[in-house]
């Protein structure tokens, strides 16, 4: 099988947390083929998710580095025999492979948090909202790419949704982006209103940062927290000018989970939250 010629993100972080586990153990990369049987060359691009491994071989791996944590190596041997054509995989050549990341990040995340300053989180966006959140990019985009990615948001939705069970999603948002009227009152007010209707699901948890806050940690940078299995496989995303920046390093994830902390800590109560969303909308 030739080797992958852009590996997603969640098959890159599989080959890091087997780098993870050879270095911790000592072990050479030259050595871990000879584990294996297998050309030493192999083990870097199995590090690097351009090739996959086999359950059975990753057992032995973990074993022979002796690894002790049984839940994170079944969470990584579930993570090498996924198999098969997910629905996003339909999107690439059309999107950018970091929109394809995130979905596939979400579809397997066990909970999800985010914060966000200016925008509507994704996953609770109208289509309207989406649309005129898309055409105000930096780079003007053609209407057809307008509703391409604004369908593929659409779709991104249905993890809230369609899974059974849903995962647990935390959302803290900030009142400008709730003030902020994307594709006018009208769209704007129709957008508020679906959070509210979001806002009673049993998964779903909002709460607003407003204005009269005592200031809140942090830069004001969107991110989103996507819990794994064990908190060894969590990673965060953060939106900047370049694309998406995906983390994973055990110090830096402590940190953004005490910042989302901090932010939870700062900001109104769910039914405080719902009661302001519901009043902005009234004045539109």
């Amino acid at each position: 099988m030739p080797p992958r010629s852009t590996p997603t993100v969640r098959q890159r972080r599989l080959g890091a947390e087997m780098r993870r586990m050879r270095e911790a153990a000592g072990v050479t990369a030259q050595e871990a083929a000879a584990l294996l049987g297998i050309d030493r060359t192999r083990i870097p691009n199995m590090e690097a998710g351009r090739f996959g491994i086999s359950a059975e071989r990753l057992h032995v791996l973990a074993l022979n580095y002796g690894c002790t944590d049984h839940e994170l190596v079944a969470a990584l041997v579930n993570m090498a025999q996924e198999r098969g054509t997910r629905w996003w995989e339909s999107y690439r050549g059309t999107l950018p492979p970091p929109f394809l990341d995130i979905a596939e990040l979400e579809h397997h995340a066990a909970a999800m948090r985010v914060f966000v300053m200016v925008h509507i989180p994704g996953l609770l966006q109208t289509a309207e909202y989406a649309r005129a959140v898309f055409e105000k990019s930096l780079i003007s985009l053609p209407p057809k790419e307008v509703e391409t990615r604004a369908a593929y948001r659409m779709r991104r939705q249905e993890i809230l949704t369609l899974r059974e069970p849903p995962p647990r999603y935390t959302a803290v948002i900030h009142e400008a982006a709730l003030r902020m009227q994307f594709g006018g009152p009208k769209v704007a007010r129709g957008q508020l209103i679906h959070l509210l209707d979001m806002s009673e699901r049993t998964n779903i948890t909002l709460r607003v940062l407003p204005f009269d806050a005592k200031g809140f940690a942090g830069s004001g940078q969107p991110m989103f927290y996507a819990h794994g299995p064990v908190p060894r496989l969590d990673t965060v995303q953060l939106d900047s000018f370049h694309g998406s920046v995906f983390v994973d390093a055990e110090t830096q994830l402590s940190n953004y989970r005490r910042l989302l902390d901090a932010m939870e800590d700062a900001s109104l109560s769910p039914s405080e939250s719902r009661d302001l969303i519901h009043s902005i909308a009234q004045q539109l």
